[in-house]
């Protein structure tokens, strides 16, 4: 036995990737365990005998056989030696059967087998023409992660601890600044939550205020990001028309919703903008019914022409409703910050159930980023990319029209604002067949009837701008418009 060993290990020590001898030796022998070269009960050599048969030193030995044994693959018996642990032995038995009963194959629940087998987001999220993704190229990353750096040159224990607060105090104060003057929402810091991306803040808004069975009013066409969150929560989500108002409220007695989700500076993804007056009525509606809007403010930075849309939350003071805004389109997705402006009335409850769920982190990027957004390097980089967007949405909208003419484009095209454009199809043509026949040949596109969450009343593609210059969006325009002309 003592020989087998000493032949076994000089062959697969060389073979072994680990950068250090004692790692090589030990995933050595752990491997000669597992895959049961030796079985249970089968001695190895002393340390010595090991040591002098690989011409390693011994202590090499001694701390890969005491790693070993720590993790139960061998034990010693004093006297005798050290000898292989029956590691197979229970794990035989839960694997194949128990008194002959065979085990059950690993399965989901109900509610994650729905949501695995529903997976709506992309593959590819980069590239013409993927909507909603901005030009992260044209960020100016390195200034931003010299301030990283700098804050974590100088972070005291509490910012490189277990936070303490839901978000950085620098940051939550910077954006009390930038909301008063960019959307008109005046709050203070106690009232915002820094979370990881819109949809973790609009998980914890569900869980936190909804309960099974409750049911939420969604947008019609609307984003179907949300319809997920609802669904693992189990609240029932019930779409409502939109119109060029905005959303629509029932003419008929209904059941009032506990949360009704919301983008009224800008539909997504049809692009209207709510009125004041639908505006009154919705809040005078979450009034009257103890309902929740939940304002999901996603590319208000980018209108074009004509002054900003005020928030919707800032209209009434103690406003039924939680602002949710986000970095992802200003800066870039992968950064993952976004926050959620509270009324003062819930701010304590989430700070202290954020903090519980999710922990929180990344306290030096939030930091950083509310340095970044005090210098007015943020409300800089904002209005150059306005100006961008606008030219590429100008081109794209050109392109669409000498080859089609007018008639694709929908009217909020002349609303100049977001980051996509929605080109509308006869109902006839199957929007999402076309857009997989376009996808085949490189060319990123989304169905409008994937956005519907009863039957689709409309057909289209939604066809972003934002990350693809004027020059890069002609060819895979070309690809686009064959597909296109195909089925016209």
């Amino acid at each position: 036995m003592y020989e087998l060993w000493i032949d076994l290990l000089q062959l697969t020590l060389p073979e072994r990737t680990e950068r250090c001898l004692n790692e090589r030796l030990y995933g050595a022998i752990r491997d000669a365990i597992l895959n049961r070269t030796f079985n249970a009960g089968a001695r190895l050599p002393a340390s010595r005998e090991l040591a002098a048969g690989l011409g390693i030193s011994r202590n090499t030995v001694t701390r890969v056989f005491d790693q070993l044994m720590i993790e139960g693959f061998v034990e010693t018996q004093i006297g005798s030696g050290t000898y292989v642990a029956d590691v197979q032995g229970s794990v035989e038995k839960s694997a194949t059967s128990v008194n002959g009963i065979s085990a059950a194959p690993l399965r989901l629940s109900e509610r994650g087998a729905a949501l695995a087998s529903h997976s709506s987001a992309a593959v590819k999220q980069w590239g013409a023409f993927m909507p909603g993704v901005p030009d992260v190229r044209l960020f100016p990353h390195a200034r931003l992660q010299k301030r990283v750096a700098r804050v974590l040159h100088a972070a005291s224990p509490g910012v490189l601890s277990y936070p303490e607060q839901a978000g950085s105090p620098v940051l939550r104060e910077a954006l009390v600044k930038h909301l008063r003057v960019a959307r008109g929402l005046q709050c203070d810091p106690s009232q915002i939550v820094i979370v990881e991306g819109a949809h973790q803040g609009i998980d914890l808004i569900i869980r936190l205020l909804a309960d099974v069975d409750d049911s939420a009013w969604l947008e019609e066409p609307g984003y179907w990001g949300i319809r997920r969150l609802l669904e693992i929560n189990g609240v029932q989500a019930h779409p409502v028309p939109v119109d060029d108002e905005g959303i629509t409220l029932p003419k008929q007695s209904t059941p009032p919703p506990r949360l009704i989700f919301t983008t009224p500076s800008h539909h997504y993804p049809l692009g209207a903008v709510m009125s004041i007056q639908r505006r009154r009525q919705l809040l005078a509606y979450a009034r009257q019914h103890q309902a929740i809007i939940i304002e999901d403010d996603y590319d208000s930075e980018f209108r074009y022409t004509g002054s900003p849309v005020p928030a919707l939350s800032g209209l009434e003071a103690d406003a039924p409703v939680i602002y949710v805004g986000t970095f992802s389109k200003t800066i870039c997705p992968n950064l993952r910050v976004a926050y959620m402006v509270l009324p003062q009335a819930l701010s304590d409850y989430f700070q202290r159930a954020y903090l519980d769920v999710y922990r929180g982190g990344h306290t030096a990027t939030q930091q950083a980023l509310g340095e970044f957004i005090e210098s007015g390097e943020y409300a800089q980089h904002i209005r150059r990319m306005r100006g961008v967007y606008g030219r590429r949405r100008d081109a794209l909208s050109a392109l669409v029209e000498a080859r089609f003419g007018s008639q694709l484009l929908s009217k909020e095209a002349s609303d100049s604002a977001g980051l996509h454009l929605t080109l509308r199809l006869p109902p006839s043509i199957d929007d999402a067949d076309l857009a997989r026949a376009v996808a085949q040949q490189g060319v990123l596109t989304r169905p409008l009837s994937r956005y519907y969450l009863g039957q689709s009343l409309s057909r289209g593609l939604l066809l972003g701008y934002a990350c693809v210059s004027e020059d890069e969006m002609i060819q895979p325009f070309d690809v686009l418009a064959e597909c296109l002309a195909k089925v016209l």
